[in-house]
């Protein structure tokens, strides 16, 4: 069994983890952490883990991590990379859901998450923990940075029709809607449900620090600076997220449809679905699947691409358990396998 723990698990992100991990079947979860909750049962806080956690939240000072084989950090940004060289250094293998370790620049890091990077040698070292494109390099990592939600969609959009040079990678348009819950569970104004509800926004479109994330991916796929317009939205909605994606073909594509499907028709996380096909969000709720549509407007010249995500999942902790499966040689899907909820 593969003795996990948690850094930081009381937000959105930490509960989902544990519901995942709590009935994975080559997991024994060791500790979760939280300095604020400590010495609370985990079930007091979520009832819906009553008998399937029976843990307590202990302070990251006194939890022992050393002992584990994997640590997930779910913590805000800037707590991942105070653990990360002594969790290293003691062979634990480390997951970060944070974006500590997402950007390779440290000058970028700091611009955009406002603080000096703590361990700038250890960003060339993370493997970026996308499976469908670093399936490979995360099998042997040691430090997994795993991907934003928004960073997540956009790139498995895109990424077939980069990796052909298909389209201009100077002139990509991602017009992207998150639920509330990607803001994370602190209480917020903005996130009240009166602010919320019957209503919806773009935020963020000056520049989203998920801006540098999405365009340092996809650079990398299409070996070669890329640029992208992206605007993301508010709404009212607790999870998931859909991502417009739009780019203008270099020359004439005899099969978009077909390209997509060849190119996913292995993944086990990714569904193309049929062409003329509108995903909607509710159909990955609470799944670690992407659905993807792609559609080419003939009159507007623009290829189109829909991608939707439980941002809490495919997201979040599920990629991140996704992670942990090929880092630990277990078949891929294990604890994730599962359709998603409706209604």
């Amino acid at each position: 069994m593969i003795k996990v723990g948690i850094i930081g698990g009381t937000g959105y992100t930490g509960v989902e983890l544990l519901r995942i991990l709590a009935t994975h079947p080559h997991v024994e979860l060791e500790v979760i952490t939280s300095r604020a909750e400590a010495g609370t049962a985990v079930s007091a806080m979520f009832p819906s883990l009553r008998r399937f956690v029976n843990l307590d939240f202990v302070a990251p000072d006194d939890a022992g991590l050393e002992k584990c084989d994997v640590i997930f950090s779910a913590t805000p940004n800037g707590v991942a990379m105070t653990y990360a060289r002594r969790l290293l250094q003691a062979g634990v293998r480390m997951i970060d859901i944070a974006a500590d370790f997402r950007l390779k620049d440290p000058e970028q890091w700091a611009k955009w998450y406002g603080m000096e990077h703590q361990c700038p040698d250890l960003l060339q070292q993370a493997v970026y923990g996308l499976p469908e494109v670093n399936r490979g390099e995360i099998k042997k990592a040691r430090l997994v940075a795993n991907p934003g939600c928004y960073p997540t969609s956009i790139t498995l959009a895109l990424l077939p029709l980069l990796e052909a040079s298909l389209v201009d990678g100077t002139d990509l348009i991602a017009d992207a809607k998150s639920g509330v819950s990607g803001a994370g569970r602190a209480a917020k104004v903005g996130n009240l449900f009166a602010e919320v509800a019957e209503s919806f926004k773009a935020y963020a479109v000056s520049g989203h620090r998920h801006g540098p994330e999405i365009e340092q991916t996809l650079s990398t796929l299409a070996g070669e600076a890329v640029a992208v317009t992206f605007v993301p939205h508010l709404v009212p909605m607790i999870r998931g997220i859909h991502s417009t994606v739009y780019a203008l073909p270099r020359q004439q594509i005899e099969d978009i449809q077909g390209l997509y499907e060849k190119r996913y028709a292995d993944e086990p996380f990714v569904d193309v679905m049929p062409a003329g096909s509108h995903p909607e969000t509710r159909s990955v709720r609470v799944s670690n699947t992407c659905r993807i549509a792609v559609h080419h407007p003939e009159s507007r010249g623009r290829i189109v691409v829909l991608a939707v995500i439980d941002n809490l999942v495919k997201g979040a902790a599920g990629q991140a358990i996704q992670n942990m499966n090929l880092m630990f040689n277990l078949d891929e899907d294990s604890g994730l396998a599962t359709p998603a909820t409706l209604p």
